[in-house]
């Protein structure tokens, strides 16, 4: 079966300009941004819903179906007043907040601030960044990323938290949930463009909507959260007497203690639009032939960021060509393949909603899964493809994690490329798309990821990627990520053949990938086998 099924691929290999023909509708405006709750999610769904059946795929969602619905609140700031030590804070200018709590208001009257580094707590690393400090009806302010990020080789810290690398510990998400577990009334994290791996506009993409998913108890979540833009940090901290960039070595060390902004309450009065949202997963399916309960999962986000404040030339639409029509567009492809040849295991096509909210969508899944986890065998998702050009190597999110690289490196030598560990680490990729869902559940994952580095490109080498790299990320959540005739999709196509063939070799296998020993996720999957 498997030579045959390999003979029926060959007929049926990666085509860019099918790819860049899907790209071209997913981003049109017509699907508004694809936001969820929105017309641009009706269209989209019905679309991807479309589009699968015409590749021959049965569906693979919730009763039969093609969807398994995601219930979402959904909120939006929508204006008053901010304050700190003296400072009006506006809202996208010094300060950008949010909440997911479905409430209509948001007044904070004098709050205490108090800030607690990087805010980790890991007894696992023997470090706690908050030493016992009471944060009850507080505002606590963080660092961005991990107390390794800045640290020189000859201090303490080098190593621990894995160097330049992010761990868990540096994202938005942990620190949000963090300050939640410990009664703080809002969450504020320091920006700085290196240590998030973005720039300020990228925070204030959202205009001060976000989502959440339906939970019993919202107040789980603190109520409010958000970023304080680095030199309004900078001059509250001086209102305070403390000097900010002093305090980011102090924090780089086990010792550390929360300092108290004192002077520096923070205050807030905020009207809040909320409402409910029913937002939907799609998922398509080829059944296997031998071991039809045993899952290969392919995945991609169909959510972007919809329509934002107008742009220079006015355009409000962010319609998320590459950030990820163009990873929706590798799926489709690597179903068209798999449908050429059937395959031992089944093969779910999973297209997710409300990852730009926080991988909601794969998150609900993964807590409500359609296929369980024990019998899921790998996740392999695509969420932003590199358009330079062909080139010799591939980049690698997360390397050293499970046995799926030995796979890609495999495949990558037989089209005479390369596998490149990620070279921008501190970015913290790995926990920001939709695989993390899975993984957390012990589910081996590989992403595919082109803005972890400068690629190689066969023309122009690692400069032309540098360039390359630079030129997307200034397009990263904007108006300006958007389809265009002369985008270049034969390196993006490179990506999907690999994507392809790491997940044919499971689905028409017996074999289970492991988790590299030593990794926070083998465990899980240990125990999801009992």
């Amino acid at each position: 079966m498997a030579l045959a099924a390999t003979a029926a691929r060959a007929a049926a290999p990666i085509s860019p300009e099918r790819m860049s023909s899907d790209v071209k509708i997913l981003a049109s405006d017509a699907f508004e941004g694809r936001a969820p709750g929105t017309v641009g999610e009706q269209r989209t769904v019905e679309w991807l819903i479309a589009k699968l059946k015409d590749l021959g795929l049965q569906p693979g969602g919730a009763r039969g179906g093609w969807t398994q619905a995601v219930p979402l609140v959904r909120t939006q700031v929508t204006g008053g007043t901010m304050q700190a030590g003296g400072m009006s804070l506006a809202q996208s200018r010094e300060i950008y907040v949010s909440t997911v709590r479905p409430v209509d208001r948001i007044k904070i009257e004098a709050a205490p601030m108090v800030f607690v580094g990087y805010g980790v707590a890991a007894p696992e690393r023997k470090w706690d960044d908050f030493k016992g400090v009471d944060l009850k009806g507080k505002v606590a302010v963080f660092l961005v990323n991990d107390p390794d990020f800045e640290a020189a080789p000859s201090e303490p810290v080098a190593g621990v938290f894995g160097g330049r690398r992010m761990t868990f510990y540096g994202r938005w998400v942990y620190k949000f949930e963090e300050a939640a577990r410990r009664g703080a009334v809002a969450a504020l994290i320091v920006h700085d463009t290196p240590g998030a791996g973005y720039g300020w506009s990228t925070v204030t993409a959202p205009g001060g909507e976000n989502y959440d998913i339906v939970r019993r108890n919202p107040n789980e979540r603190v109520l409010l959260q958000g970023w304080i833009e680095g030199e309004a940090a900078r001059s509250l901290f001086e209102r305070a007497g403390l000097d900010l960039s002093a305090l980011r070595v102090l924090s780089r060390r086990a010792d550390f203690k929360p300092v108290t902004l004192t002077g520096t309450s923070f205050s807030a009065d905020l009207s809040v639009k909320q409402d409910r949202v029913e937002s939907a997963n799609v998922l398509g399916k080829l059944p296997g032939t031998t071991r039809p309960d045993e899952v290969v999962m392919v995945g991609a986000h169909w959510d972007a960021y919809g329509k934002g404040v107008p742009d220079a030339a006015g355009a409000v639409i962010r319609p998320g060509a590459n950030d990820d029509a163009m990873g929706m567009a590798g799926l489709f492809e690597i179903a068209r393949a798999l449908k050429a040849g059937p395959a031992a295991r089944t093969s779910v096509f999973a297209f997710w909603t409300a990852e730009e909210r926080g991988l909601l969508g794969s998150e609900f899944y993964a807590v409500n899964p359609i296929y369980p986890a024990s019998k899921t065998v790998a996740n392999i998702t695509l969420d932003i493809l590199q358009t330079g050009g062909p080139a010799h190597d591939v980049m690698l999110v997360g390397n050293g994690q499970n046995s799926l690289e030995q796979d890609l490196a495999k495949a990558a030598a037989a089209q005479g490329r390369v596998v490149t560990p990620e070279t921008l680490p501190e970015r913290g990729l790995y926990y920001r798309a939709d695989h993390f869902s899975l993984a957390r559940r012990g589910v081996p994952s590989l992403l595919f990821m082109a803005i972890s580095g400068a690629p190689d490109l066969v023309d122009g080498g690692r400069t032309a990627g540098a360039r390359w790299l630079k030129s997307y990320m200034a397009c990263y959540h904007q108006t300006c990520d958007r389809w265009d005739p002369s985008t270049d999709m034969r390196g993006a196509a490179q990506d999907v053949e690999l994507a392809l063939s790491v997940a044919h070799g499971l689905a028409d296998s017996d074999r289970w990938p492991e988790w590299n020993p030593g990794s926070e996720f083998d465990a899980v999957r240990n125990a999801s086998r009992r």
